[in-house]
Formats: C-alpha cells, sequence, structure tokens
C-alpha cells in the first residue's frame, strides 16, 4: 500500500514506523526539515520537506499514485485542507484526518465531512478518542488497560498479576475447568518486557500483565478472579481542564450523578470558561503541582487522581505528589514513550498514551479485510483485531481443532447474533461472525488474508 502521512510529529511518526515495518510505501510531509531529517534517518520512509496542503508538494510525495493520505498535523485546518487536495487533484481513495477543534465535530453539522463538502473519509478526534479511554479506565479500576468490541458487548481488560493473585501459578486449562461457565480467555500475556501467547499448560507469575477477552458484563468477575476488587472511583480530581479534562468531566457529570469531580486548571481564563459549561464540577484555579492547592482539592480523601495537562513531567510529578498526599490511586496522561517503562518505578498506577490511541484508529483503517476494529499493544508489538468472517473465509465450516491456524494468533471471542461465544476446539465460525483475535505482529498479515474477500468467490 502506497501512504501520504502529512505531519511527522509523535502521532505522524509513530504512523510511520508502524506503516513502514509492515513494508507499505509510506511517504511523509512536514513543514520541519529537522523533523524530516529525523524520520528519514530512522525509518525506511520517503520524507519532504514543504506544506502539506499545497498541490506541488503532494504530486512530489507520489500522490498520483498513493492508496491513502493521512493528514495529522497540529493545526485542523492544514488537514482538511490537505485532504480536500488530495481527493479534488489526486483522487486518492482514502482520506483520514486528525481533527482537534470540538466546533467541527457537533453533531448537527456532521453534514460537513461528507464527499460533496470536505471530503474526508475518517476523522479522528484525539481528544474524544483519549477521553473515552480515559472514562473507561475509572468505570473499571483494576485494570491497566480497556477496549471495547462488538458493539460494547466484548472487552479486552489488561490485568496485572500481583502477589497475591489467585490464579498465578495454575495452568490455565485447569482455570477452565474451575470456571468453565466464565467466558473469559487469556489470549496474551506480557513477562519481563516480552509479549506472548500463552497455551493451555502455561502459567501466570506474578508481575505478568495479562490480556484478557470476556463479555462485558463479566468483566468485573473477571477482574475478581484476578484479585482486583478495586471499588469505582466517586472522588475524582482532575488536573488539567482542556479539550481532554473537560470532556471526562462532562461525561462524568452525565453519567455519574454520585460522582464527585473538581478539576485544576492552570490558565484562568480557561478555568472561569470551563466552569461555565459544567454543573457540579468544582474548578480550582491553579497548578497541579501546587501542593497547597491539591489539599484545597481534598486530594487526600479523593479515590482517583487523573492527571490530563499537556506536559508529561507535570502530568507524572502531580500524579505522584496526589498518592503521597494520600490519595488512592492515580491516572496519568504520558506522550513521551520513554517515560512509559518506568511509570511503575514512579508509583503511577496506570497511564494513557494518546499517539497510541490515535495510531489504533488509523491502524483499523489501513488493515485489508473486513476489519471492524484494532486496538495496538505494547508499542505495536501485537493487535487486538474484530474483523468479520466472509463465507470464502478459510475459518468458516471447519471446527476451531481442524484449522491450521498460524502461530502467533489467538481467538478470544466469537460474536454472532448479539451473543458473544467464547471459543472452544468443537467451535465453529459462521459467515459473517465477528472474531475478535489477539494478533502478534509477525502474524497481522495472515490474519488479514483470513479476512479478506476472495477473486475466487465472484
Amino acid at each position: 500500500m502506497r501512504v501520504i502521512i502529512c505531519g511527522a510529529g509523535q502521532v505522524g511518526y509513530g504512523i510511520a514506523e508502524r506503516l513502514a515495518a509492515e513494508q507499505n510505501d509510506v511517504s511523509v510531509i512536514d513543514t520541519s526539515p529537522e523533523l524530516i531529517r529525523t524520520i528519514r534517518d530512522q525509518l525506511d520512509v520517503r520524507g519532504f520537506v514543504g506544506h502539506g496542503a499545497h498541490p506541488d508538494v503532494l504530486e512530489l510525495a507520489g500522490a498520483q499514485q498513493a492508496d491513502m493520505f493521512i493528514a495529522v498535523t497540529l493545526y485542523d485546518e492544514v488537514n482538511m485542507t490537505a485532504c480536500q487536495v488530495a481527493h479534488s487533484l489526486f483522487n486518492i481513495p482514502t482520506k483520514i484526518a486528525r481533527i482537534r477543534a470540538q466546533s467541527y465535530l457537533q453533531p448537527h453539522y456532521q453534514n460537513l465531512f461528507s464527499r460533496e463538502n470536505l471530503p474526508i473519509d475518517v476523522v479522528i478526534s484525539p481528544e474524544i478518542e483519549v477521553g473515552e479511554m480515559v472514562l473507561r479506565r475509572i468505570a473499571i479500576p483494576g485494570a491497566t488497560d480497556v477496549v471495547r468490541f462488538a458493539d460494547d458487548k466484548v472487552a479486552m481488560v489488561a490485568i496485572e498479576c500481583l502477589e497475591e493473585c489467585p490464579v498465578i501459578n495454575t495452568p490455565l486449562s485447569q482455570l477452565s475447568d474451575l470456571f468453565p461457565d466464565l467466558p473469559s480467555t487469556v489470549v496474551g500475556v506480557w513477562r519481563n518486557n516480552r509479549l506472548f501467547i500463552p497455551h493451555s499448560a502455561d502459567q501466570l507469575v506474578a508481575g505478568d500483565l495479562a490480556y484478557v477477552v470476556t463479555t462485558k458484563d463479566q468483566v468485573r468477575r473477571t477482574l475478581g478472579l484476578f484479585g482486583h476488587e478495586e471499588t469505582e472511583a466517586l472522588r475524582i480530581v482532575i488536573g488539567g481542564g482542556g479539550n481532554i479534562g473537560l470532556y471526562v468531566a462532562k461525561a462524568l457529570e452525565a453519567r455519574q450523578s454520585r460522582t464527585k469531580v473538581k478539576i485544576i486548571e492552570d490558565t484562568r481564563e480557561r478555568a472561569i470558561a470551563i466552569a461555565d459549561k459544567l454543573r457540579r464540577t468544582v474548578v480550582l484555579h491553579g497548578s497541579a503541582l501546587d501542593q497547597k492547592l491539591l489539599l484545597e482539592a481534598d486530594i487526600q480523601d479523593a479515590d482517583l487522581m487523573v492527571a490530563l495537562t499537556n506536559n508529561d513531567q507535570v502530568n507524572i510529578l502531580s500524579s505522584v505528589m496526589a498518592k503521597r498526599l494520600g490519595c488512592k490511586s492515580n491516572l496519568a496522561l504520558i506522550n513521551n514513550p520513554t517515560y512509559h517503562d518506568f511509570t511503575r518505578t514512579l508509583g503511577i498506577d496506570a497511564h494513557v498514551n494518546p499517539r497510541s490511541v490515535t495510531i489504533s484508529r488509523v491502524l483499523q483503517h489501513v488493515r485489508r479485510g473486513r476489519i471492524r476494529a484494532v486496538h495496538s499493544v505494547q508499542r505495536g508489538t501485537a493487535e487486538i483485531i474484530e474483523a468479520e468472517a466472509l463465507e470464502t473465509s478459510p475459518l468458516v465450516g471447519s471446527p476451531l481443532r481442524d484449522l491450521n491456524l498460524p502461530d502467533g494468533m489467538r481467538l478470544g471471542m466469537i460474536y454472532r447474533d448479539g451473543t458473544a461465544i467464547k471459543p472452544s476446539g468443537a467451535t465453529l465460525i459462521r459467515p459473517k461472525d465477528r472474531v475478535i483475535i489477539f494478533a502478534m505482529d509477525t502474524a497481522v498479515r495472515q490474519v488479514e488474508q483470513m479476512f479478506r474477500v476472495s477473486l475466487e468467490f465472484f
């Protein structure tokens, strides 16, 4: 696939890195010579210095032969104009744009991005995507990652196995025997900085991060089985009243009538503006690193500190300070991937990576075949994929035990006619079933092939 990426910042670099590693033909455009020099030196991509909305720059980058155009600069208007040029002059089939300003995304303006107006096929709002991720983490305490699939009926949760975890040192097959009515499958394990797909004879050990696929209504029970009985946070302090902080606070007001939320915002004008938009949330003006202000926000009695400023260092330090002052747990927004390996040792209970969230949304549309959703884990080491089975799929019609499935993938759940089915050796996949698969990066292409329309079918 030939892809042009407009924007070589953290998100653009991350998308280019993933696509280039999969042998796609990638070109990257940015106005910064330094960013283009870096991306040329470190990745197997072509880099072009210039404005991504200028036709001559797009033509130089190979727009006439491109299959996909991804605009992820910092400026919404540049992204939108670049997509318009890519469509009008070069007829690039698929156009994806990152749009941050919420005014463009109001429901009554949804026709703006139609083919007749601004021809953008996929609009990605990082604020909404990250905000929803934060809300899922708040709703399901004890999980370090939560993703929903199959019309929200299936969930993938990442669960840390602590020393007192009841299921450690027990073969996974034995767990299935002990809890036959629990539709949960351990599809992946992160251990000692290595991700692998476990077999039925494998055991979990303390320190593992287990990736478990289960039904939405059995998430709490599954977490309890792993020894996580954390209660949902009812007293929350949010550091940062930007777009994400405001989105989370408004959603909590709408969904959680018992939750008490306080926001700390550094900019006075912004603090006044968001206070006018919120009904029950208390807004405090000041720094999330101000210990006196944290105490004024009753951090010592809070269940959760959520740090959502634009500064990673502020998010990390304010989260650590909150716990030192008595807050039960914390959740930090961390953009820089180099910090992720240190979060546990620093005292961060959980973190959200906006770049990973955005990349996962892009990959959903890069993947060939009937791919409905994609979530990247451990910096692209593996993906959780929801795909729709076709009549021509090699998965259809035979018991799973008879299929010669490639190494590096594990089926977590099958969703059929509104019902989630835990797969077993005797399970038969039918056409139109939606299959949730955990696939290592080496097996992603094979998963794509399984869900592509075969030419023989015609």
